[in-house]
């Protein structure tokens, strides 16, 4: 008599699982957090969500530039380092409210 979670296979969800490999937050919601804390430091407390951007980007890219790298972390990244380097000009007072952008 078999009992209950015993079968034939020994660790039916184990294969290609390694969880101490991937600490943290999944990798591609990450991405996703980056991008969208750039987009709103476009509008808003552009000098904050734009190096938590780059941050969300390049842990979402795996903190290196090597290998292949999800497009979200990417864009993440460079919108990140765009929305900072606006901030701080704004915050100098070279660049008017909004960045010009428009």
């Amino acid at each position: 008599m078999a009992s209950f979670g015993g079968g034939t296979r020994r660790h039916p969800r184990s294969r290609g699982r390694t969880w101490s490999r991937r600490a943290g937050p999944d990798r591609a919601a990450l991405g996703i957090a980056g991008v969208v804390c750039a987009v709103a430091g476009f509008f808003a407390l552009g000098i904050v969500l734009g190096p938590v951007a780059m941050l969300c980007g390049w842990l979402a890219m795996g903190r290196s530039w090597a290998g292949s790298r999800p497009v979200a972390a990417l864009v993440a990244l460079v919108l990140g380092a765009i929305d900072t380097l606006l901030a701080l000009l704004w915050l100098a007072g070279t660049a008017p409210p909004g960045g010009g952008l428009l």
